[in-house]
């Protein structure tokens, strides 16, 4: 039986991430991004709703992924974009698209550390960041996401 894209959320994660519980574990801590798809499966099960959860090292394949949600309506993004945060109009672009509520999501507080990780293009497009909360932020997104877009569907 296929999923409802409406009743979907996408999490996507950039580069990199795909070496979490091994790179910087000081930083990012030691959880494996296996272990974030668990924590997000288990918030988005919650509110009765589907994970699509993805990875990659390829701007081009996020771009896509960002489209697709939008293409198919899914509830919302959460999206941890990695160093793509710094550099990336394409997805910026994408994001601002579709029409689709997008979390910008980060594991550490890109605030608290080097200068340049302070700027954000996703953020100019995002409907709300997170930073500093561990792997726990993912959820928080999600609970997030659930809140926005049943405020919205309100009369």
């Amino acid at each position: 039986m296929a999923k409802s894209m409406a009743k979907t959320i996408y999490v996507l994660n950039g580069p990199n991430l795909n070496l979490l519980g091994t790179r910087e574990p000081h930083i990012y801590g030691h959880s494996s991004l296996k272990d974030v798809e668990k924590l997000c499966r288990k918030a988005a099960e919650t509110h009765g709703l589907a994970v699509e959860f993805r990875q990659s090292n390829h701007e081009g394949a996020i771009v896509d992924w960002i489209q697709e949600a939008g293409a198919g309506k899914a509830v919302g993004i959460v999206f941890n974009p990695g160093g793509l945060t710094h550099t990336s109009v394409s997805c910026h672009d994408a994001i601002k698209g579709i029409g689709v509520p997008t979390i910008e999501c980060h594991i550490s507080n890109i605030h608290a550390r080097e200068p340049w990780r302070n700027h954000s293009y996703i953020s100019f497009a995002a409907k709300a960041v997170i930073c500093g909360f561990g792997i726990q932020g993912y959820a928080l997104a999600i609970d997030g996401l659930v809140a926005l877009t049943a405020a919205k569907s309100k009369p």
